[in-house]
């Protein structure tokens, strides 16, 4: 997939497929005495960005609003927990950080099928290709520098404080991930790659404590953000699926790996590999990583190559999801197919950066 591909094949709306479709009346019936203001007749178009939990473009004469969903059919353990995310977006939207206003949940799956969630629609730009193709390199410099501030915003929360200290269990947190997914790769699994075996087998045993209790993203990328329409300003962070409490430093690599990730095979993830920077006006990963560094008073990223070789894995792990949910006819995103030529290259990457930490 070329990059100007990328962009459209992620962007905007599509019809809705029958699999993935519900009774737009019966929703509307029960939107109208749960959100202020609502009024019907409501349509529905899904977002072509959505990879995990089905995501609606709902516009009514009025108002645009979206909504979230778990999938039907067979999922995954603990995988697609909408109700999580609506909490998350709850505390923080009372702290004024940057995510869409929650407005109802909804548990029962006789309104559209499957517990969902419906929150306001933001309006802004969502960039797919982290070059920013048609940005100046001032446009470029200052937006990489807001991701930065707010992902060290929401690392800075103090979860008591916030409402949402029993959120999860933050000591232990790599630890866990490596299991979680580790398993669900397995349930997942549709090829060999010994790669991911030879990470299942060091990780557990090489995996840092957390170095603090923190709220994390768990996918924190640009084009998870909604931008300014005009302004190199973060209108919302999305997708808060796989939130919870753990490693913020853990979490900011992550982020990190769109410096390092393997040219793409398929489509899920983009990447900033083999580009000009300066040119570009977008800052190195060690000047990204410094920066980030400051702003939480630490001298470095401490662990960054085996916490760069298991968030590689979890990527992995996670791309074989989606393609686990193509195979059992659950898969939202009609690009999910192509993503299984990316899992091996990111199992490769994982274990390069293993390596550098002293796997063998």
């Amino acid at each position: 997939m070329t990059v100007a591909d990328r962009q459209a094949a992620y962007s905007g709306t599509k019809e809705v497929p029958q699999n993935l479709a519900f009774d737009t009346a019966r929703l509307a019936d029960w939107l109208k005495p749960r959100v202020a203001g609502f009024e019907g007749p409501l349509t529905a178009r899904q977002f072509k960005g959505g990879q995990s939990n089905p995501t609606y473009l709902l516009e009514t004469p009025a108002r645009r609003y979206v909504l979230r969903r778990k999938p039907p059919g067979k999922l995954l353990a603990s995988a697609h927990a909408v109700d999580r995310e609506f909490r998350v977006l709850s505390a923080l939207h009372k702290q004024g950080f940057p995510v869409a206003e929650p407005l109802a949940y909804c548990d029962d799956d006789g309104v559209v099928g499957t517990a969902f969630y419906v929150m306001a629609h933001v309006e802004g730009r969502v960039f797919w290709i982290p070059a920013l193709p048609g940005s100046t390199p001032q446009e470029r410099g200052a937006l990489y520098d807001t991701m930065n501030e707010t992902i060290a915003r929401l690392h800075a929360f103090d979860p008591a404080a916030i409402g949402l200290a029993d959120f999860g269990r933050p000591e232990g947190y790599v630890a866990r991930q490596v299991k979680r997914w580790s398993e669900q790769y397995r349930l997942s699994e549709t090829q060999e790659i010994p790669e991911m075996n030879r990470l299942m087998a060091w990780l557990p045993d090489h995996v840092p404590p957390t170095s603090r209790p923190a709220l994390v993203h768990g996918d924190y990328r640009l084009d998870n953000l909604i931008i300014h329409p005009s302004e190199p300003k973060v209108l919302a962070v999305l997708d808060w699926e796989l939130a919870t409490l753990g490693d913020p430093n853990a979490d900011f690599v992550y982020h990190l790996m769109t410096w390092r990730m393997p040219a793409e095979k398929g489509g899920g993830t983009g990447t900033l590999l083999g580009l000009d920077l300066p040119a570009l006006g977008i800052p190195s990963l060690e000047e990204y990583a410094a920066a980030y560094a400051r702003r939480m008073n630490l001298s470095e990223i401490p662990h960054f190559e085996t916490l760069i070789a298991y968030n590689f894995f979890r990527l992995a792990a996670i791309l074989q999801g989606i393609v686990g949910r193509v195979r059992d006819g659950t898969a939202s995103n009609e690009n999910a197919a192509s993503m299984e030529a990316e899992v091996r290259p990111l199992a490769a990457a994982a274990w390069s950066w293993a390596a550098k930490a002293g796997a063998r």
